[in-house]
């Protein structure tokens, strides 16, 4: 093996040399400025025309960059599981008038038609919309007294009350 020698050479700056000769800014790194930064800044009507074009190629479900993200997070800003909350208790008062107001339908057809239906309006489940229609189509075929008719029945149904004082 043959030995090489390779000189080396040294540059020095005095100060004043050295802040002419080298740049000591972070350009070369892709430091920008704020306002440069503030520029390329993405705006909010900017951000939801991008959404809108990247609509079906986002992913529905996943940890990340999905919709189910950004739900999860969009409702963790604006507090949705209070308001999801709010709305179950409003869709189980809901419900529970539904059942009320069916029971009372019940009772009237049986009332003027005579017939018990039997029903549990309580255990209806998912069908009671499918047997709110069914008792309102029921309701249409049964006849409804005249307001005459209406009328001489309540004549009938008076009656006087009669007070212990004798009067």
């Amino acid at each position: 093996m043959t030995e090489k020698k390779v000189d080396l050479s040294k540059n020095v700056f005095n100060k004043i040399q050295y802040s002419q000769t080298i740049d000591t800014s972070f350009r070369e790194l892709g430091v920008t400025s704020i306002a440069e930064d503030l520029q390329q800044q993405t705006s909010v009507e900017q951000f939801f025309a991008l959404y809108n074009s990247l609509f079906y190629d986002i992913p529905p479900n996943g940890e990340v960059n999905s919709h189910e993200y950004l739900v999860q997070q969009s409702g963790e800003y604006i507090n949705f599981d209070q308001n999801l909350e709010e709305i179950e208790a409003l869709q189980n008062e809901i419900t529970q008038l539904r059942k009320d107001l069916l029971a009372s339908q019940i009772e009237n057809i049986e009332l003027k038609s005579g017939k018990k239906v039997n029903i549990d309006v309580e255990n209806l489940g998912a069908n009671i919309d499918e047997i709110t229609q069914e008792v309102n189509r029921i309701k249409e075929t049964i006849e409804l007294p005249t307001i005459t008719e209406a009328t001489e029945t309540q004549e009938q149904n008076t009656f006087t009350i009669l007070s212990d004082s004798g009067v």
